[in-house]
């Protein structure tokens, strides 16, 4: 991990249970892989309380697709985001499902194991048999009764991933436990109003966010991730802070030739419009307190969505758009990042 080990607030995890006989974490930390060994059965807080889910973001030279599957115990909530980027447009098409309480059965691992969800005019499959995945889409009515349908194949996972496990203060049997997979080769196709949109795994992306825990009530986070090549190698970011107990670790990581490059804390200076609110489609500044990263983020995308009940709310602003600027890897090695596709998001939750 090079210069990682050096930073004395970055405790690195090692193998072994996630959880001890009390259902708290055994350690906190970050890794590289999934090292910690996640079960649902070893869980000792609130049922309705366990959150886990698999969340993929394809991006391409001119569409992203970005597809859920996610079991909040008393919700199940499946997705599926299409995004035109020349033409700026989006839709996103959601179900929920009452009270899953896990019988959606996800896999205790990212390595392999499938996970499937459907319902009234829809399919989400994300089948992995430990070296290719497979992703498959059908929903009836996408958008104004059309139908879309997508298969979406992600190979080439590199070596290292961003893995990190969370505590929440003042509460010792909740954390998240939570892995991001960046730079997967991603090749298929979504067809929709008569166009059959392609990836080509010469250059189209994907990240994965691989999530299990037991989160608290209220929680707001920021995240930020890109896919992409510096020059001819592969290079990625996964940055991200705002909820949990950070002192051990953050999940800030840069990727380059499939190797990770631990940073401390990183920033993102989202504008402030004239009414005092924040400008989500003005460019951003994204930087770490280390020197190691300093970017501008050009948005061309809000995909904004708000809902509320009486225990429920979701205020969610995840925007796509393009990195630029510098950063620095472990050795020292300066990279110059130009029009890296991405997106980055902040979401407020009571959930």
């Amino acid at each position: 991990m090079g210069r990682s080990m050096t930073i004395p607030s970055q405790q690195q995890l090692t193998v072994g249970p996630l959880l001890d006989e009390k259902g708290q974490l055994v350690q906190k930390g970050f890794a590289t892989s999934l090292v910690r060994c996640y079960d649902r059965h070893a869980i000792k807080a609130g049922k309705t309380r366990i959150k886990e889910w698999d969340y993929y973001c394809i991006c391409g030279e001119d569409t992203i697709l970005a597809l859920t599957i996610a079991d909040n115990s008393y919700m199940g909530l499946d997705s599926v985001t299409l995004i035109d980027i020349p033409l700026r447009w989006q839709h996103t098409r959601s179900f929920m499902r009452a009270f899953p309480m896990g019988k959606t059965g996800f896999p205790a691992t990212s390595t392999r194991g499938d996970v499937e969800s459907s319902g009234k005019g829809y399919n989400l499959r994300f089948a992995n048999d430990g070296r290719k995945r497979v992703l498959t889409v059908h929903v009836e009515d996408f958008f104004h009764g059309l139908p879309l349908e997508a298969t979406v194949e992600l190979t080439d996972e590199p070596h290292d991933s961003m893995v990190i496990a969370t505590p929440f203060p003042n509460a010792p049997r909740h954390f998240y436990y939570n892995q991001k997979i960046n730079c997967l080769s991603a090749g298929g196709q979504v067809v929709f109003d008569g166009q059959v949109r392609e990836f080509k795994a010469d250059s189209a992306m994907g990240v994965l966010d691989w999530g299990r825990g037991v989160w608290t009530y209220q929680n707001t986070w920021y995240w930020g991730s890109a896919s992409g090549r510096v020059g001819s190698v592969p290079f990625g970011m996964n940055l991200g802070y705002g909820f949990g107990d950070t002192s051990a670790a953050t999940e800030n990581m840069l990727f380059y030739n499939g190797r990770a490059h631990k940073l401390e804390h990183v920033t993102f200076s989202i504008p402030m419009g004239a009414e005092g609110r924040e400008d989500y489609v003005t460019p951003w500044k994204v930087k770490d307190n280390q020197g190691r990263l300093l970017l501008t983020f050009t948005p061309f995308l809000d995909r904004a969505s708000r809902t509320g009940a009486v225990l429920i709310e979701s205020d969610q602003h995840q925007v796509f758009g393009h990195f630029d600027g510098t950063v620095e890897l472990d050795d020292g090695t300066g990279l110059e990042i130009r029009h890296l596709l991405g997106f980055a998001e902040k979401v407020k939750n009571r959930w």
